[in-house]
């Protein structure tokens, strides 16, 4: 069925002569994503639409051999599209996504350029410059006449209206190519993504993918991997893919297959392999943002609270778990206790426990979480104390040694990480999901 020019479908404008089930007729199995952009080449913008469009075609089924980035450059973008469609010694792509390029001055040149490779011409869609100079008018700025630019299509595109700035979006090609041409700003290419380019592509995705993550804390990335060897190996779908972080290790399990139902079961069954291995003992979480989040879900299904007593993290994990939504159900303050004295005069510290083992020390930890829970009557506290670097340590406990401290109603206890030659920040953000994790561990049988 052929739709006019002017008519719309579940939102999207159907340009003149263009077939909505017609764009193509063979499925979307690869894809790649083209970014155009000078100022992403210079540094100047963090090309964050990649990795989003990169996750959501996963979640497609939709497989991404290649990311390319490139100028504002007509004749680069050329070559470009015609290495993504045709392979170059990769798989050639069914879909290439373009981001940018779309504005309305003289060096927005995407839509143009992909006209010219599909051999199309461009005509004005009425409707696009309709919702332009409405834009314009509901905001109370003056259009400048470059915006009609803006509104020029390739003919026979699908056109995706733009509700949340000025560039339309479109779809443009032919029964085994297709491309996407989205606006540059995430805040328009991620709705725009999710409402109008999904369901576009959705009917043309033979195979869904879903993934779940398996957070590790207190093995290495390596120490997982020779672990999981011949799991790892002998399971070609799912997939098995451990990813180093900042302290902890997650590990990525994938599953393709033509349901997210059936995919999601065979995660489930993998996971519980994994689980029954010795790295098992290690995992704190499935598929959880981050240590505090555990910590503060365990914390609350216990109906226990929680305080904080830091020194070298400065106040470093109180903004972590304040940053956990619900959070104050849980957590009842935190102390930053920096100096010496103040954790003395505050926190109860015994004088006598800094001069014979300093402030860095397991003695100065553990009272430092004992004086947290008893200044503010809570039931959990945890502590830091330690040389985040880069100067200060001493031969016993060197520049990166840090004590945590945790304090419960069964008692107080401490323990030491050493992190050698690392960063100030590294060293604060690894111990603060280490207290997390540890205190999990503490009140699991409470």
């Amino acid at each position: 069925m052929y739709l006019c020019r002017d008519m719309r479908l579940n939102g999207v404008y159907m340009s003149e002569k263009t077939a909505y089930s017609g764009l193509r007729s063979k499925p979307i199995i690869t894809a790649e994503i083209l970014c155009v952009g000078t100022e992403l080449l210079l540094g100047d913008i963090v090309n964050t639409n990649a990795s989003f469009l990169a996750k959501q075609l996963a979640s497609l089924g939709i497989s991404v051999y290649h990311q390319s980035v490139v100028g504002d450059h007509a004749e680069r973008l050329t070559a470009a599209l015609q290495d993504a469609f045709s392979g170059h010694g990769r798989p050639a792509a069914d879909l290439v996504i373009l981001s940018g390029g779309l504005g309305p001055t003289y060096d927005d040149m995407t839509k143009e350029t992909v006209a010219a490779f599909f051999g199309r011409k461009m005509y004005c869609h009425e409707p696009s410059l309709a919702a332009i100079k409405e834009y314009f008018e509901r905001t109370g700025r003056v259009m400048s006449e470059n915006n009609r630019k803006q509104a020029m299509m390739p003919e026979g595109a699908v056109v995706l209206p733009n509700p949340y700035g000025t560039a339309p979006g479109l779809a443009v090609g032919d029964d085994t190519r297709t491309a996407i041409l989205l606006p540059g700003p995430p805040s328009e290419l991620i709705p725009m993504f999710e409402t109008q380019v999904r369901p576009l592509i959705n009917p043309f995705c033979e195979n869904v993918l879903v993934s779940r993550n398996l957070h590790i804390m207190g093995l290495g990335e390596s120490d997982v991997e020779s672990r999981l060897k011949d799991l790892m190996i002998s399971s070609g779908n799912p997939t098995i893919a451990p990813y180093c972080g900042n302290g902890e290790v997650r590990l990525r399990i994938t599953a393709k297959a033509p349901s997210e139902a059936e995919a999601a079961q065979m995660c489930d069954h993998l996971i519980e392999k994994v689980t029954s291995t010795s790295v098992g003992d290690y995992i704190y979480g499935i598929d959880i943002p981050n240590p505090e989040t555990a910590l503060l879900s365990r914390l609350k299904d216990l109906g226990l609270t929680l305080a904080t007593a830091e020194s070298c993290t400065g106040g470093l994990m109180g903004q972590r778990i304040t940053g956990v939504p619900g959070a104050s159900a849980v957590f009842l303050g935190g102390f930053m206790t920096y100096c010496n004295q103040v954790k003395v005069d505050v926190l109860g510290v015994s004088q006598k426990s800094i001069d014979q083992f300093t402030e860095v020390s397991a003695a100065v930890a553990e009272e430092m979480a004992a004086g947290a829970r008893r200044a503010l009557a809570c039931d959990v506290a945890i502590s830091a104390t330690g040389y985040a670097g880069p100067g200060g340590g001493t031969e016993e406990n060197p520049v990166g040694t840090v004590y945590v401290g945790i304090a419960t109603p069964k008692g107080t206890s401490s323990f030491r990480l050493y992190y050698r030659n690392k960063s100030r920040n590294y060293i604060r953000e690894a111990v603060a999901s280490r207290a997390f994790i540890a205190t999990l561990e503490a009140v699991k049988n409470m």
